[in-house]
Order: C-alpha cells, then structure tokens, then sequence
C-alpha cells in the first residue's frame, strides 16, 4: 500500500509540476496575443512532440519530457547594424548573436512586419516577460492562502505538551534534571500537560506567538487561567530567569543562540490550525523572504551538494532540490502516516513552494531567464528618456542579442548545477524522515 501511496504522490506532483508550467506559458501568452505579437508555438515540456494542435496562428502541444515548456514568439532580437538577419560570421561569439537573430526570424511570415516582439514598446515587453513568473506567483499566493485559511497549518498552540520537571538551560547538553535542581515555575504552578492557557496576568493570550513574548518579559510572579477538563482553573506562578533559545521573529528558532529572559517550564503541543487574513499573508511575507534567501545562498551550498553526491556526505534538510526531488518529497508525503487532508495540504504546500521558487528564479535579471529580457527592455527605455532629455537622436531597441554569449555561459552553469542536483536527488535524497 505504501508503495502504491508513493507512486500516486510522485504522479500527483507531476501532474502539478505540468500545470505550473502551463500557467506560467499561459501568461507569456495571453499578454503577447494581446498585444498583438504573433505566437506560432506553446509548449509545455521539451523533445519530441506527444501531441500538438494548431488553432490560429498557434500551435499548442505536449512534449515527452516535463521539466519546462516555452512559447515561440517571433522577432525576439533586432536586426543586426547592416538590418540583416543571418548568421554569417566565422567568430563563434559573433556565430551565436547571428544564430540568436536569424532563429528569432526564422518563421518570420508576410503581414508579420508588425507583429514582431522587438518592436513593441518597452513597457509592453516587460509586461509580456513577466506575465511568465507572475502567473506562477499568483498560483503560489492562492495555494497558500487556500492552505492556510481553509485547511489550516500544524503549528504550536498555547495547550500544554509535555511540564518541564526542573530548571534547565537551554544552552545544556542534557534535559535530565541535576541533583538538587528547582522544580520549574510551571511544574511548581501545578500546570499539567492537555491544559489550554486562555490569559497570562489577565490578558488574553489568542496564540502561542503572543503567550510566549508575555512569558519571556515576565520575571516573578504571574497569574494564569488554563481550561482543564473543561473548567477554568487559576494557577498562580513565580517565573524567573532562565537562558532560553532565541526565536527568529517567524515561529522558529535560532540554532545555537540564547537570551535571558523569563521562563515558566513547558512544551507548548502542536496542532493544525487555521491562520486568520492578517496571519496568512505575514506567512507569506516570511516564505518570500526566506525564498529569496535561499536564492541567494545557493553558491554556498555548491559544496555541500558536491560532497553529498561524491563524498557520501549527509544530505542536508535545506539542500537545493530538482524536480526529481521534489517528486520523491512528494511521493513521500502521500505515504506518511498522517490523516488524507493533511497529505493534501502539505502536497499543495509543496506545489506552491515550487511556484513561488518559480518566480523568484525567474526574475534574475540574467538571459535568458525572463528577468534578463526584463532588464533589457528597462535599459532600452531608460536609454531612451535620457535621449530625449538631452536631445539626442533615439538610440533605437537595445539589442539584447548581443548579450547571447553571456547567456549561453549562464545556461551553461544552471545545466551544470541543475546536473548536480539531478545526480544528488537520485543517489543521495533529501528525506522527510
């Protein structure tokens, strides 16, 4: 059965991974048909072709292997300097611009004169290029905000987990209690694990968010009301100072570095619950921020990846993961022992995390991901207002094909690592447990 789970996971992100993709296409496409650039090709997928269609001037298909997708718009570069379009230099770098210019007119039709991309103005091509990884982020917000609204996320709440028998810093290698330690505030108050504490000195404490800030700024005595058994009881405490872990600002905590603060002595217990409006999107905020960290950390996780694949390394929990990861993450999610909703809503969670990385990854201002053709189009325009400020005559497009052998290099380390990481996720697997 557990097998059968795995498979029926790994399929249902496949599927996922498909429609991501289609969406982000759907939005080169709609934006470039609307502003009037002809389309002959929407692709999701890459190889041969498993099955086409042509309606008007496009036509759509399906390729054998799921790890992207395109549309093929036509006049993506200017014409060179001479207003000619074939390759016709022996200088490699030379080649590859001339190669980029004659590709993009390639299918190049009478009547088409006015329906190439390099002759719309800037601001409609930043807006066709990124229509691409705007969809994949208006994906991930709704996905996320569905999750979290309606289903709700596993999260500490402000019910007792487990009493903490003694005062022990957090900074200790052990939890057991020394000879002739004091009984924690909590164990001393008469908390018991299962009870709901509802106000902390007659405030209400809604989340385990609030009560843990009003814990750590009180020393000395407190009064608590708990629901246990279903009855309000009041407890009286007397917190004092202890070293405990120090909290990031987003419901974890700080490997490794402590404060002083206030202490009363429990494990607050953990359960799904669902995040207002105003707690949703500050989530969200926090996934973006830790998106583009990610992002920005993974040069240094070059090595790590390196020696999880040749050395026989550990693979690290927040190692950088292809698709092939992620399908096997989801397969896995599909087979843990948790209740059906919770696996659907930690797939959906996975699905929306690969469309916000979408996003992000996209919007590098590097050819030939859509943020290059992005920062071309910007360039050109601001090219232009100078120009016109000065009085000087119209520069023209900025000819992004020029920048095609510095492409050609970025797409050939993303090849590179994205090699890396496909070798890593086979033979040496990010694990859920």
């Amino acid at each position: 059965m557990t097998t059968w789970m795995t498979i029926l996971g790994i399929v249902v992100f496949v599927v996922g991974l498909l429609f991501s993709i289609a969406w982000h296409e759907l939005g080169h496409l709609t934006t470039a048909k609307m502003f009037g650039i002809r389309v002959p090709q929407y692709m999701v997928g890459f190889g041969p072709t498993l099955f086409s269609r042509k309606k008007g001037d496009t036509e759509y298909g399906v390729k054998a292997v799921p790890l992207g997708g395109y549309i093929r718009m036509i006049g993506m570069f200017p014409p060179g300097d001479d207003g000619k379009l074939q390759a016709r230099s022996t200088s490699p770098f030379r080649g590859m611009i001339e190669d980029a210019r004659s590709a993009a007119f390639e299918e190049l039709q009478p009547g088409d004169e006015h329906r190439l991309f390099y002759t719309r103005k800037p601001w409609k091509r930043v807006i066709v290029m990124f229509a691409g990884p705007f969809m994949n982020l208006v994906l991930a917000v709704v996905i996320f905000m569905s999750v979290l609204m309606g289903f709700g996320i596993n999260t500490q709440t402000t019910q007792v987990g487990s009493v903490s028998d003694c005062v022990i810093s957090a900074s200790a290698k052990t939890d057991k209690c020394p000879a002739g330690a004091k009984d924690s505030p909590a164990k001393a108050a008469g908390l018991r694990a299962g009870d709901k504490i509802v106000t902390f000195n007659g405030r209400a404490v809604p989340d385990w968010g609030t009560l843990q800030e009003q814990i750590r700024r009180t020393t000395g005595p407190a009064t608590l009301v708990v629901e246990r058994h279903g009855a309000k009881v009041t407890l009286q405490a007397d917190l004092i100072e202890n070293k405990v872990a120090r909290t990031d600002g987003h419901g974890g905590y700080v490997p490794g570095e402590y404060v002083t603060a206030g202490f009363l002595g429990f494990t607050p217990a953990s359960g799904i619950v669902q995040q207002t409006f105003g707690q949703s999107v500050d989530r969200m905020g926090n996934m973006v921020t830790q998106g583009v960290q990610s992002l920005v950390q993974v040069p240094g996780k070059i090595p790590d990846l390196w020696n999880a694949v040749f050395n026989g390394a550990e693979r690290k929990q927040d190692s950088p993961m292809g698709v092939v990861g992620a399908a096997r993450v989801g397969g896995e999610v599909f087979s843990l022992h948790i209740p059906p909703e919770q696996r659907v809503a930690t797939m959906l969670f996975l699905v929306a995390g690969f469309n916000l990385s979408l996003f992000l990854f996209n919007m590098l201002p590097l050819l030939p991901l859509d943020g290059g053709h992005i920062a071309g189009a910007l360039w050109e325009s601001l090219r232009r207002a100078f120009a016109k400020v000065v009085r000087r005559p119209d520069p023209g497009p900025f000819d992004v094909a020029k920048l095609m052998p510095i492409a050609y290099v970025v797409a050939g380390i993303f090849i590179c690592f994205t090699l890396l990481v496909l070798v890593a996720d086979v033979v040496n697997p990010v694990k859920l447990t």
